[in-house]
Order: structure tokens, then C-alpha cells, then sequence
């Protein structure tokens, strides 16, 4: 039996849910993290019924106290053997830094910037046991840029793209293969959860779907690749960035999230 998993976070809906079935498609067998208890039932059930692969799933907030270890633990009661985790859970708050609960922003950070870095150093062990292993950090085109009214969240995204590549370098002997994702806008309900409904027409223009955007990271990752960014406009976006003054970015930026 194989008993090799991918561990997933905010595996309930949007990008985690489609790449727990980009993955279940090519054979492997899924760990699901999230809060939803019933939507992480319902899609563990539809895999394993669908690709004849394991999907188990934990119910936990991130967030509250003690939750990578209970994780952690959760694996090891199970012997489950993680080769693969996929730090994808995340959120952003719009609205300018000093109007925003601190205490909303506070958790927005712990979440993406945190947990991730918790999850990869609780688990690095038990990765370096398989060959090859991977990390998949979820980022995002924000990571690249100053982005007022989402500056903790561009912020907390740049962390993980740095993060990412450092991390990357350190365990490229060890047989590990860190990469780091960075979508744009994503059919997903990151734009509810954010508070942008304001803006939610305009980002309909440039949305991607998430089972569009998890087979490019997917495919990215077993490739290697250090970033991966999909869509044409975004990787545009990303590169503009590196290029261009970063006033002009930061104008751009202000202009199209506005609020």
C-alpha cells in the first residue's frame, strides 16, 4: 500500500480544493486542512471515490492554539509518510493599515505567514526521509509590489516568496523541492473574505480558475521551478514590477485598489 501523502491547508475551496484534485488525478493520496468540517467530508469522499486514492482530512482553525502540532501529531498516530506540503491557506483584509481591526490583521499574518513557516519546520524531517520531497508555498502577484490598502497582505505575501527561495537554496541538497506559487486574481472567495466586493466586477476581467491555476503549480513544482506564476498578464505583472520604478508600480497599485 502506498502510504505516501501530500498534506494540504485551506483545502475546502478554491486553490487548495483544486490542487487536491490535480493531485488525486496523478495517484497520490491527500491530507485535507481546513475549517469546514462538511466541505472537507464531502470532497475527501469524492476523490477517494473519483481516483481511487486516500483522502483523509482534519477540521482545524490554523489559527488556534497548539494546531501544527495537533497536525503533526494527526500524522503521526496514522504513520502517514508526508512527501509533499502544500502551504496554501490564506486571506487578505482591504482597507487602509490603520482602519483595519488590529487584531483581524494580527490573524491574517499569523495565517500567511506563521503557519506555513511552523508547518514547513515541523515537517522538514519526516521530508528529507523521502525522495524527492516538496513544498509548495502559496504566494501571490502581490508579493511583488507595494500595494496601499493591502499592504499587510502584499507584505505578508513578499515574506513568503522570500522565504520560499531562501528555503529552497538551504534544502537543494537534501533532496527536498521548494517552490513558491504566485497567482493573481483567482475565482475564489478571497475578493468576499478581503472585504472587495467594491472591486469585484473589475476582477472579473482578469480572473483565472483555480483547477486552471493548480495544474500550472502542480506542473510547476514537479518541474522544480523556484516560481511559478500563471497566466500570461500576470507574469507581465511580476516582471514589470523588477523593472519598472517602483513609484510608477506603487501609483498603478494605488489606482486600481482604491477604496
Amino acid at each position: 500500500m502506498n502510504n505516501k501523502y501530500a498534506l494540504i491547508t485551506g483545502a475546502s475551496g478554491g486553490i487548495g480544493k483544486a490542487i487536491a484534485y490535480e493531485l488525486a488525478k496523478r495517484g497520490r493520496n491527500l491530507l485535507l486542512v481546513a475549517r469546514k468540517e462538511n466541505e472537507l467530508s464531502t470532497i475527501a469522499k469524492d476523490i477517494s471515490t473519483k481516483y481511487s486514492v486516500d483522502a483523509e482530512f482534519i477540521a482545524i482553525d490554523l489559527t488556534s492554539e497548539n494546531a501544527v502540532q495537533k497536525i503533526y501529531d494527526w500524522t503521526l498516530q496514522n504513520n502517514w509518510q508526508i512527501n509533499m506540503l502544500v502551504n496554501n491557506a490564506g486571506y487578505g483584509l482591504w482597507g487602509n493599515f490603520e482602519d483595519l481591526p488590529f487584531a483581524d490583521q494580527q490573524n491574517m499574518l499569523q495565517l500567511n505567514v506563521e503557519i506555513p513557516v511552523a508547518l514547513a519546520y515541523k515537517f522538514i524531517p519526516h521530508l528529507r526521509q523521502q525522495t524527492p520531497s516538496y513544498i509548495l508555498n502559496i504566494a501571490s502577484t502581490a508579493a511583488y509590489q507595494a500595494i496601499p490598502t493591502l499592504s499587510l497582505y502584499a507584505a505578508s505575501k513578499a515574506f513568503v516568496l522570500v522565504f520560499t527561495r531562501s528555503l529552497r537554496l538551504e534544502l537543494k541538497k537534501k533532496n527536498i523541492i521548494v517552490s513558491c506559487c504566485s497567482p493573481g486574481p483567482v475565482a475564489t472567495g478571497f475578493i468576499e473574505r478581503a472585504g472587495m466586493q467594491a472591486i469585484a466586477k473589475a476582477a472579473e476581467k482578469f480572473e483565472m480558475q483555480p483547477e486552471e491555476v493548480a495544474k500550472i503549480a502542480i506542473d510547476g513544482l514537479l518541474k522544480g521551478k523556484a516560481e511559478i506564476i500563471p497566466g500570461f498578464t500576470n507574469k507581465f505583472s511580476a516582471k514589470s514590477a523588477s523593472i519598472l520604478p517602483k513609484r510608477f508600480i506603487e501609483y498603478i497599485s494605488s489606482s486600481l485598489y482604491k477604496k
